[in-house]
């Protein structure tokens, strides 16, 4: 087989999901925008985390061009993204009973703010623990997850749930159990993950609603620009500006 058909291939497995997501998730993707665009205007803060390759569609909506100016990473050492050494270390952090709440206890996050939280699995410690821990403090939480996992792996939480379980809601990336999209006679294990094709495609479709509804509601969304065009810098400046007490990564 030519590495081009392969390509192709991984486009079309990516496509067929992103349709998917657009025609079985509407619903679930209107009430996160909604959420949003209410605690926005409730005077609420926006947050979002995801561990590994989950903090990749976490940061694609932090500081981000065309992005809502409110929403901020909330970070653990370790665990975001893939910089840490070893590079295992931050999967077997992931595992660890507690630490979700040792981070929300130093986090900013308070009543009335909404926590994103993206795992594709949903079954280890640390985001189950997170979500748990954060409508405890009111806080809402949208959950970005393959359900399917909790149907066919075993919850890694003394609880015995997943992520889905402690949500306000929950949006379905439908990516399936071992996030490999292909395979081929000649190599052993699957390939082409598209989780993160997927679940930043999810979330740029929240924070869209959630900016229509803000607008609907005669509330100026609180959006960035690049700061690559004439007058982006401006343009962010008073947002920034204006919204200061609610954003944290300037700090």
């Amino acid at each position: 087989m030519s590495d081009s058909k392969l390509a192709g291939q991984f486009f079309d497995a990516a496509i067929g999901l992103l349709r998917q997501v657009r025609d079985e998730d509407t619903g679930e993707i209107e009430a996160a925008g909604t959420l949003i665009a209410d605690t926005v205007v409730d005077g609420g803060r926006l947050f979002a985390f995801g561990a590994g390759h989950s903090s990749l569609a976490a940061q694609d909506v932090v500081y981000r061009a065309g992005g809502l100016a409110l929403m901020n990473l909330l970070t653990v050492p370790g665990v975001v993204g893939v910089d840490v050494m070893p590079a295992t270390l931050g999967s077997a952090l992931e595992r660890v009973d507690g630490l979700a709440g040792a981070v929300l206890d130093c986090s900013p996050l308070r009543s009335g703010d909404l926590l994103v939280i993206i795992s594709l699995s949903g079954r280890n410690a640390l985001p189950v623990e997170m979500a748990m821990k954060a409508r405890a403090l009111g806080v809402k939480v949208i959950g970005v997850t393959s359900v399917a996992y909790a149907t066919e792996t075993t919850s890694r939480h003394v609880s015995g749930t997943y992520l889905k379980d402690h949500c306000d809601v929950v949006l379905d990336s439908r990516i399936p159990v071992g996030d490999a999209e292909l395979t081929l006679d000649s190599i052993e294990a699957p390939f082409a993950p598209a989780s993160t094709v997927v679940t930043s495609a999810l979330l740029q479709a929240v924070m869209a609603t959630a900016a229509g509804a803000l607008a609907e509601r005669g509330t100026e969304p609180p959006l960035l620009r690049s700061g690559n065009v004439d007058g982006g810098h401006e343009w962010n400046d008073r947002v920034m500006t204006e919204y200061g007490d609610r954003i944290f990564y300037r700090r």
